[in-house]
């Protein structure tokens, strides 16, 4: 692979990643407007700042590689569906079936990081960008653990 391509192959990863955080975001404020759980608003609130601070730190980067970062979001493959089946699941306003697709969403967010940055074609010679990566990585895996732990808080509830 040629200089050019494999700047093109991680600009196109980092794209991929923007569309994940720009879905969570997505998921996220649908999770907003699912809920009159004003506790739940606002770990909602902070999850979808913390992929707009991604998507910044991810823009950044692209644009340092000469690229042009995305502003979309996917249209299909699993995390998409994942979020329709959150949507779905608001109608019922019930917090613990939200809170198990945000877990869901947040299981896809952190296999595609780990897929970014375990891909033998990127050879990520810059160790900024598998510094920061890697912190969007753990920040995921963070939110994973609250929103999982917030899930079972509303299992043992109900």
């Amino acid at each position: 692979m040629g200089t050019l391509q494999h700047i093109q192959h991680q600009i196109s990863a980092l794209n991929d990643l923007i569309k994940i955080n720009n879905d969570r975001i997505a998921g996220y404020q649908k999770g907003i407007e699912a809920t009159e759980d004003a506790s739940l608003k606002t770990v909602f609130e902070g999850y979808a700042d913390q992929s707009r601070g991604y998507v910044n730190e991810l823009n950044d980067y692209i644009h340092l590689l000469g690229g042009s970062p995305t502003d979309g979001t996917t249209l299909s493959g699993k995390f998409y569906h994942a979020w329709m089946d959150v949507k779905s699941a608001f109608v019922k306003k019930d917090n613990h079936s939200v809170l198990s697709d945000c877990e869901y969403g947040e299981d896809v967010a952190k296999s595609a990081y780990r897929k970014a940055l375990d891909d033998k074609e990127l050879i990520w010679e810059d160790e900024k960008v598998v510094a920061l990566l890697n912190n969007h990585l753990n920040g995921l895996k963070i939110a994973h653990d609250a929103i999982k732990a917030l899930r079972d808080t509303y299992k043992q509830v109900a």
